[in-house]
């Protein structure tokens, strides 16, 4: 199935990185039970863990380029490890670290996909990106299992299921150390990065403008690559809603506890994986992407919406996240595969770096937003959420009717 059979041990990684985030996401609530406005503090933790990628991203990306992906994905698996330790004192002080060390980590997901375009043949592109994103919705699916199995089976009392299943992540991110250290480079020959270039790196990081301006010299090269970054702007400030989710139906009319809130990710990871692996194994590579990521985008604008009124309903909470499914779940993929297109061996960790950057400041950005706005009322952020979707509908049809001209990438050819 795999040329290259790199892609399944990064495959791999991905899952038990992405098990491990979602495992712990029931429990989060009870770092921040008790106190004042929770919904609030649940929001500032989200907002600190996604807007360490603004600083981590563009220097993971510069690195892997220079030393090769390998090293970053060793290290990135060491960090998220230290992280998942501060999760075992169920105290709101280590939730914030944990939340500020595995946001610098989490940066390694340009390194991820630029390994992923490095072995990935030009015909195969799309579907081992979409993979990728298939992957992810299985850790969505088994972390929240793995939570509710250990919970259920070990039939741990309430005050004692945070810290058993910290334990659980802990020895979880433990094996991506070991999976990291097997993975043989994808990147071959990287030509390091001089100490006055880490120096640069890190104070552009820091700027959002000349991650801006660098985007820009980038789109001179690869033309179409700037508005691609701002579908995936507008795409980031609506898929907000994933991090409000775990806010909004354990505060909202809802009221779901930990086992309601694992069933509810489960069904939506197993549907999602299903879904898109069948779309990006068959059908991706076969249709207009551009196009798709309007209807998508134009279907999914009141999908949103709609997850704000399902009121104490638990049945159209699940129709409305079957609707996701089916149509703005599977946008990320496609831009993604179109922005690789747009890359070379050289620049491609610095160009996602930079994308996952300004996905970080947009994460950051929308989780205020959210986050005051659900302080008005918890359905708020989903008309919010609704209105930047349309804004992707709107890009989409912009990029369409502009003429493109695609760089042809060097992926696959030492693969």
């Amino acid at each position: 199935m795999f040329r290259d059979r790199r892609l399944l041990l990064i495959y791999a990684i991905i899952l038990i990185d992405v098990i491990v985030g979602s495992a712990v996401g029931p429990i989060l609530p009870e770092f921040v039970k008790g106190m004042e406005r929770p919904q609030l503090w649940l929001a500032v933790g989200t907002a600190l863990f996604l807007g360490m990628q603004l600083f981590s991203a563009p220097l993971l990306g510069k690195l892997s380029d220079g030393y090769g992906r390998r090293p970053i994905f060793i290290v990135s698996a060491i960090g998220t490890f230290l992280a998942d330790c501060f999760l075992l004192p169920v105290r709101v002080g280590y939730y914030f670290a944990n939340r500020l060390s595995d946001g610098v980590t989490n940066g390694m997901y340009a390194t991820v996909r630029s390994a992923i375009t490095d072995i990935s043949p030009k015909d195969q592109l799309f579907r081992n990106l979409g993979i990728e994103g298939a992957i992810i919705s299985l850790g969505f699916v088994i972390g929240p299992a793995a939570s509710g199995l250990l919970l259920t089976t070990l039939n741990i009392v309430e005050g004692e299921q945070a810290k058993a299943v910290a334990l659980m992540a802990v020895l979880l991110s433990s094996v991506n150390i070991l999976l990291s250290w097997l993975l043989k480079e994808t990147h071959a020959n990287p030509p390091g990065v001089d100490t006055t270039t880490l120096k640069q790196e890190l104070v552009q990081a820091l700027n959002v403008h000349l991650l801006w301006m660098r985007l820009v010299g980038k789109n001179q090269k690869h033309p179409g690559l700037q508005q691609l970054v701002l579908m995936q702007l507008a795409l980031t400030l609506s898929t907000g809603y994933y991090n409000y989710m775990v806010a909004f139906v354990s505060l909202g009319e809802l009221h779901l506890d930990a086992k309601g809130i694992s069933y509810f990710f489960m069904f939506f990871g197993a549907l999602s994986i299903v879904i898109s692996y069948v779309f990006y194994a068959r059908i991706a590579d076969h249709i207009n992407q551009v196009r798709a990521i309007f209807w998508f985008a134009l279907l999914g604008a009141p999908t949103l919406v709609a997850y704000g009124l399902v009121g104490k309903s638990v049945v159209a909470l699940y129709v409305v996240v079957a609707i996701d499914c089916f149509t703005l779940s599977l946008i990320q993929g496609l831009i993604e595969g179109l922005m690789a297109q747009r890359t070379t061996d050289d620049d491609r960790g610095e160009v996602f770096g930079i994308n996952q950057a300004m996905q970080g400041f947009a994460n950051f950005v929308t989780t205020l937003i959210f986050g005051l706005l659900s302080l008005v009322d918890l359905r708020l952020p989903y008309l919010w959420f609704g209105l930047c979707m349309a804004a992707v509908a709107w890009q989409a049809w912009r990029f369409e009717r502009q003429p493109q001209v695609t760089t042809a990438p060097e992926q696959g050819e030492r693969a």
